[in-house]
């Protein structure tokens, strides 16, 4: 039984990955003359948000996930939020 669980947790583990890189590909396939660049760029990495968080819960560590899943929106808004008051000034 714990042979099938490793394997279960090797799977997710590996799924998450190929996401985690499917979204770079996505990340770096924008130019910068695209407008809103940033907040399309902040999209993408929500992807690898949730393949992380559920990667910490294959490998059990649920207060881990816990804590990325309140605390990575937060970083998300704050990062959008610089980026917009920032391009008011310019």
């Amino acid at each position: 039984m714990e042979d099938l669980i490793t394997l279960i947790q090797a799977a997710v583990l590996i799924l998450m990955a190929v996401m985690v890189l499917l979204a770079t590909v996505g990340l770096l396939r924008f130019k910068d003359n695209i407008k809103h660049v940033t907040y399309a760029r902040i999209h993408i990495l929500g992807v690898t948000d949730t393949a992380c968080i559920i990667a910490l819960l294959a490998l059990n560590e649920p207060l881990l996930a816990v804590a990325y899943f309140i605390l990575a929106p937060f970083a998300a808004h704050a990062i959008a939020n610089g980026h917009y008051y920032g391009e008011e000034e310019k």
